[in-house]
């Protein structure tokens, strides 16, 4: 047998309490870049090292497969840091697993189908993003663990209270599992420690949502799941209908597949004054459709994928329509937007669709940490976007701007109804968006 040591380095006092405690199992809400993920992977490290039996398994699973790579990746970065000559580990890139001296085998696996977890024996296992997992996954790993009353760590955001790792969390923490431990840590715990830096959890502060803001870096779990806009804060901005005002600002979320073509239109107090939707149209009927309806004023096109090819074809007659492209980056931004809007009360729609679609939408969270914004699998968004793009016009109109009329530069809210586009001598339109 080879004998192998580890000099495992220095670790928060928050990590060792929480992850490195004595009891066999323990579950903790952290809060995103905490420090979770590598205590864990240094955790069971040393469970694989001080296992006594003379050829072990040991688990790490995640909700699917690339988010298992990554722990995985991250766990031969750490051991090289220790071993660079690979003399007490060798690792199976296509099985995703690293073998310590021999004998213990520290294997990676995806929870996505929990079936395939049953059957083997395991002497220490992490549930990682144990919130985004399947409780099913739960189930196997812990079947697992049974015959040779291996150790467990059950680590990940707070997502919500819909989930098996919620309910499990709050049942430890009262006392009510014994053998077990809760521990919950903070973005400000990490900052104490030093591992985060301060400014940056405050500037995270400013630019997310209170509820996405909460869950990420304070673990607390929101009423409303996972939703970013606040489902007390929709139905504050539920008005009797439509405002019965001339619309001044529109968005246009354009149908991909068995989608809507949806259009808003808000009015100058933000209340929605316009509201069409379509589906299985032919484009050329779409274009019409959404000329006719925004007319001379400003709007947003979702310009994604063929989506482009119909703005041109709008600008063509209505160049005051602009293309707005989805990214994951601007998606975020544009429902952040939105979030704000309707958190602060300064947008109105009517009840139906476009509440329902905002009571469903939620947010997610991806494997580098960001935030996806997203409808649930099977519903629709196309309400929400438009919206957002229309509310995202007004704010860009209603931002002040340097213009030059008649060769003098004057200051002026752009507003629609104070300067129009077509009484403005030279017009520099990047300054409008």
């Amino acid at each position: 047998m080879t004998v192998f040591r580890f000099n495992l380095p220095p670790v928060a006092a928050y990590q060792r309490e929480a992850i490195f405690c004595e009891e066999r199992a323990a579950i903790i809400e952290a809060t995103t870049k905490a420090g979770k993920t590598v205590g864990c992977l240094w955790w069971q490290l040393r469970e694989a090292g001080m296992c006594p039996a003379p050829a072990s398994e040991h688990w790490w699973i995640a909700p699917i497969y690339d988010q298992t790579r990554i722990a995985y990746r991250r766990m031969v970065r750490l051991l090289m840091t220790v071993d660079p000559s690979k003399r007490s580990w060798d690792t199976n890139k296509q099985e995703l697993s690293v073998t310590l001296g021999g004998r213990a085998v520290i294997r990676y696996r995806s929870g996505d189908d929990p079936d395939s977890l049953y059957g083997e024996d395991v002497y220490s296992a992490v549930i990682d993003e144990a919130s985004r997992c399947k409780e099913d996954a739960w189930f196997a790993v812990r079947s697992t663990l049974t015959a040779t009353r291996g150790r467990l760590r059950i680590i990940g955001n707070v997502k919500g209270r819909k989930n098996w790792a919620y309910h499990l969390a709050r049942r430890v923490e009262s006392g009510g599992l014994p053998g077990w431990r809760y521990a919950k840590i903070t973005a400000y715990d990490a900052v104490k420690a030093g591992i985060l830096d301060a400014e940056e959890v405050e500037q995270a502060r400013r630019e997310l949502p209170e509820a996405v803001f909460n869950e990420l870096y304070l673990g607390i779990p929101t009423e409303d799941g996972s939703n970013p806009f606040g489902i007390a804060h929709i139905n504050r901005c539920v008005r009797p209908g439509l405002s019965g005002l001339e619309p001044e600002w529109f968005g246009v979320d354009l149908a991909k597949s068995h989608d809507w073509t949806v259009v808003i239109g808000l009015d100058s107090n933000g209340d929605v004054a316009y509201f069409d939707r379509w589906q299985g149209v032919p484009w050329p009927e779409t274009t019409a459709r959404v000329l006719r309806a925004v007319g001379q004023k400003r709007a947003y096109v979702d310009s994604t994928g063929v989506g482009d090819a119909v703005v041109d074809e709008l600008r063509r007659t209505a160049p005051w329509i602009e293309g707005y492209k989805f990214t994951q980056t601007s998606k975020q931004q544009l429902m952040e937007g939105l979030a704000t809007s309707i958190q602060g009360g300064t947008i109105g729609y009517p009840d139906g669709p476009i509440r329902s679609e905002l009571e469903s939408f939620e947010y997610q969270f991806t494997r580098t940490g960001g935030v996806r914004y997203t409808a649930p699998e099977g519903m629709h968004d196309d309400c929400v976007c438009a919206l957002a793009l229309a509310d995202m016009r007004r704010r860009h109109s209603n931002v002040g701007v340097m213009i030059r009329v008649g060769g003098e530069q004057v200051r002026d809210q752009a507003k629609s109804g104070r300067i129009r586009r077509e009484v403005v001598s030279a017009w520099d339109d990047d300054t409008f968006r």
